[in-house]
């Protein structure tokens, strides 16, 4: 009887046990989320990134077929209709806010097929990076 007792008592979880399980659960959520959220913005931006590496490129074709940037807008750019359609960036997100006969800056974002509206990156003709803005987390 006094065995058959203690085997009852056994196979429950005291609520000591279950809060410091419940614990120990939400201190890994709190450290889990925000890496999840900052590398699923990473991922979003690589996007950005490769759209404007592949503007540099088409620039880069323009400028030798002219011998400047002057004139160079996203519409008459060598690119085809696929080039720059991804899962977070479409054509339309992708500008050049700045062309000289020299220079140009190529902005990417922010993204229209995401709900976060603040992400944009900005290359230069060197391929610098001039700001990548993660703002709307």
């Amino acid at each position: 009887m006094k065995l058959v007792r203690q085997l009852r008592r056994a196979r429950a979880f005291t609520l000591v046990e279950l809060m410091i399980v419940v614990t120990i659960v939400a201190i890994l959520a709190l450290i889990a989320i925000p890496l999840y959220s900052a590398n699923t913005t990473a991922a979003i931006m690589s996007e950005g990134v490769s759209g404007a590496g592949t503007i540099r490129t088409a620039l880069r074709t323009y400028y030798s077929q002219n011998g400047s940037f002057t004139g160079a807008t996203m519409s008459n750019l060598v690119l085809g209709s696929a080039d720059l359609e991804g899962k977070y960036f479409a054509q339309a997100d992708y500008t050049l806010p700045t062309v000289t006969a020299s220079t140009y800056v190529i902005k990417a974002g922010p993204p229209s097929k995401t709900t976060r509206t603040s992400l944009y990156y900005q290359m230069d003709q060197n391929g610098s990076e001039l700001g990548t803005y993660y703002t709307n987390q």
